[in-house]
């Protein structure tokens, strides 16, 4: 995260994806989109608080340098969250290695999507936002965020 924002690289296709399910411009400002994650009550947050990797493919993650984020804590805090999906497969595998078995929270749906990476090329725009089309029905309702702000 070079550049302090979650999936900042032009080619990844997360925010791109997130306006079609948002209803948001895919233009606006970096603290717009997050208000309407927000508002849509979507939290983002990496698996990996740090590691090291030489370059940006996940495949490049050393795996004895992982560190998780504090997810006992998180859900501890947050006790309604119901559904948690992975951007990838790398993504549902740090979790899994590194968070599942430390935690006991209520019932809660995992599932991974298709990443949004621009390594994952082999898969269509349009088949990513259809699979990502899955976190809408359990997301809050959304005030029309069309209009570019910031």
């Amino acid at each position: 995260m070079a550049a302090g924002q979650y999936y900042a690289h032009p080619q990844n296709a997360f925010w791109r994806i997130v306006s079609e399910l948002l209803q948001c411009a895919p233009a606006c400002a970096y603290p717009a989109r997050i208000a309407a994650l927000k508002s849509a009550r979507i939290a983002l947050w990496d698996v990996l608080q740090s590691c090291t990797r030489e370059g940006s493919l996940d495949a490049m993650i050393e795996r004895d340098t992982q560190v998780a984020n504090d997810f006992p804590a998180f859900f501890r805090k947050h006790r309604k969250i119901e559904h948690v999906y992975f951007n990838g497969a790398k993504a549902e595998a740090c979790f899994r290695r590194h968070v599942a078995g430390k935690i006991s929270t209520g019932p809660i749906e995992y599932a991974r999507l298709p990443s949004t990476s621009p390594a994952n090329a082999s898969m269509s725009f349009e088949r990513k936002l259809r699979a990502w089309r899955t976190i809408i029905g359990h997301a809050a309702p959304q005030k029309d965020l069309r209009r570019p702000q910031g």
